[in-house]
């Protein structure tokens, strides 16, 4: 279905933008890119003028504005603003350009905090959204709700999946708006570094999430392309969760880090757990395939790679 068609990827900078043209190059398509510098999606008229004069058959709505608990407990006025804008005008400019197919990427963070486990398409607003990251969910929300009613307007088939937590390369090593994996990574390689005796982290340790691989979803992401079409919202997460505490545990041993893991009780944890139902997605015959500990392996070789990397162009 795909092959030789021409397909947008919004967000082709980002883990899961690179993951999905690595997919989809190998499946010999014509991916269409377009830096920030170039065009500003959260800017209406330049994104609907790009898409008329593009034309993409399919279309991935993988860009965002993301971050971790401290990034959106900061900055909520950016997550909301830029996460409407952006997925308002790629939608509304997919409409107006014919595009065939589009798919919007949302999150597990939509889902209500008490939402019964693990969390099936049905528990969407089943109740208020986790305060830490309720800027987010609330956009994740409206654009889940936007391709439903393009759909049922105008008959476009456009479809929305939700993923669980990823990781992988070139995910947000950045110290203030980095999700769990990459934030530990580089607490317990610096500390390893430093010989440090131990390292605090937020929370209790307790919480408990579910992880994919980025290259997991991005296979899962083309099999619901050619796959899926139907008004709800569909689940593509591993089936497994795992504390944060253990989470901590595995990556420690991973840098070589062998010292205390302490954790700081005053700082916020988020939703206790957040594991996703994806027995709809598991139906159709798909299934993850990379290993938790292979992947956290490849994805901290792939940080020292980076790292080595800009260190040697600093010098």
């Amino acid at each position: 279905m795909l092959r030789n068609e021409k397909i947008f990827v919004a967000g082709h900078n980002g883990m899961v933008g690179r993951a999905l043209c690595r997919a989809l190059a190998a499946q010999q398509c014509d991916v269409l890119t377009v830096p920030r510098h170039r065009l500003d999606l959260t800017r209406q008229a330049d994104t609907e003028d790009w898409m008329m004069a593009h034309k993409p058959a399919f279309v991935f709505v993988a860009a965002a504005h993301v971050g971790g608990i401290a990034a959106n407990r900061d900055t909520p006025a950016d997550f909301i603003y830029n996460n409407l804008a952006i997925q308002a005008n790629i939608i509304h400019g997919a409409y107006k350009a014919g595009v065939r197919k589009l798919l919007f990427l949302g999150s597990s963070c939509i889902y209500p905090r008490g939402a019964p486990q693990p969390v099936g398409e049905d528990a969407l607003l089943c109740g208020a959204p986790e305060p830490t990251n309720e800027s987010y969910a609330v956009a994740k929300i409206a654009g889940i709700k936007m391709c439903q009613a393009y759909r049922r307007q105008y008959g476009c088939d456009f479809i929305s999946a939700m993923p669980c937590n990823l990781y992988g390369p070139y995910d947000r090593f950045d110290a203030h708006r980095s999700h769990v994996i990459p934030a530990l990574m580089m607490k317990f390689h610096a500390a390893q570094k430093q010989s440090l005796p131990s390292v605090s982290l937020w929370g209790t340790g307790r919480p408990l999430r579910e992880f994919l691989h980025v290259d997991d979803l991005a296979a899962a992401l083309l099999f619901l392309m050619e796959r899926y079409s139907d008004e709800s919202h569909i689940n593509v997460g591993s089936g497994h969760d795992m504390s944060i505490a253990a989470l901590a545990q595995k990556i420690a041993a991973i840098t070589g880090y062998g010292g205390d893991i302490l954790f700081d009780r005053f700082m916020p944890d988020g939703i206790p757990r957040k594991l996703m139902d994806s027995r709809k997605i598991n139906a159709m015959g798909w299934r993850p395939h990379i290993d938790l500990d292979e992947g956290l392996r490849q994805t901290y070789q792939w940080f020292l790679e980076q790292y080595d990397t800009q260190k040697r162009r600093a010098s």
